[in-house]
């Protein structure tokens, strides 16, 4: 793993900005009406989707790392804005993960859930600050975990 990274970004109009991931490509950024156009996903939201992302694909290698197959996966963020110290902060994120398959078809997915969570880079890293809550689901809608 590395352990440096960077990212780009250019100013392009009032609170647009075009991020560039290098190889990876480019992504807009910026803010909604009226300070922004809402022309791209502003960094609250591309926070929400590192934190889904990352937790998503640590569940998808402690699941494989045993030789299960968690199927097609699809995953829901939720973030909760509210004032602290009279400015606007990210005070929650819940996240919501579907597997593709039943939780029968996963003979280790007990042992999964117990220790995904501590393998996302992301949402460790933000848990100091930011309440992450995380909900699994397995594809016939049964709550794996709470």
């Amino acid at each position: 793993m590395e352990k440096e990274f960077s990212v780009s970004m250019e100013l392009v109009d009032k609170y647009k900005f075009l991020i560039d991931f290098g190889e990876f490509g480019e992504v807009t950024s910026d803010e909604p009406e009226p300070l922004g156009d809402g022309s791209g996903p502003n960094p609250s939201r591309l926070l929400a989707a590192s934190v889904a992302n990352c937790l998503s694909a640590s569940l998808m290698f402690a699941l494989r790392k045993f030789k299960d197959d968690p199927g097609k996966v699809s995953a829901t963020v939720k973030g909760e804005l509210d004032r602290v110290d009279g400015r606007w902060r990210i005070i929650g994120m819940n996240v919501s993960i579907t597997l593709g398959n039943t939780a029968e078809q996963l003979e280790h997915l007990d042992r999964a859930l117990e220790q995904f969570e501590d393998f996302c880079v992301v949402t460790q890293s933000v848990r100091s600050g930011i309440d992450v809550t995380v909900t699994v689901e397995d594809s016939n809608g049964n709550k794996v975990k709470n």
